[in-house]
């Protein structure tokens, strides 16, 4: 991301994320991130597309996981529709 310091946390989460690491709470927090969900919107907010994936843990606690992706034709579509409409 352009113009973002590298010590905040969001720039974390997105260098990580970059470097194709999956992404939980757990794993978050140990990198000193209180809420990767917040961090990820922020990410999404500067055009980014960045999934979210359920699954179980090894221990049965449903966990989710955050990667860095391409965008699919459908969301860039639906993109170019808000923007047609006004709405962005």
């Amino acid at each position: 991301m352009k113009h973002t310091n590298p010590e905040t946390k969001t720039f974390r989460v997105f260098s990580a994320l970059q470097n194709g690491q999956a992404l939980t709470e757990s794993k978050a927090r140990k990198m000193g991130i209180g809420n990767l969900r917040a961090e990820v919107s922020r990410i999404r907010e500067h055009g980014f597309a960045v999934y979210a994936n359920s699954r179980t843990a090894g221990n049965g606690v449903q966990v989710t996981e955050y990667v860095l992706g391409r965008p699919s034709r459908r969301l860039v579509a639906a993109g170019y529709k808000a923007i047609a409409a006004g709405l962005v």
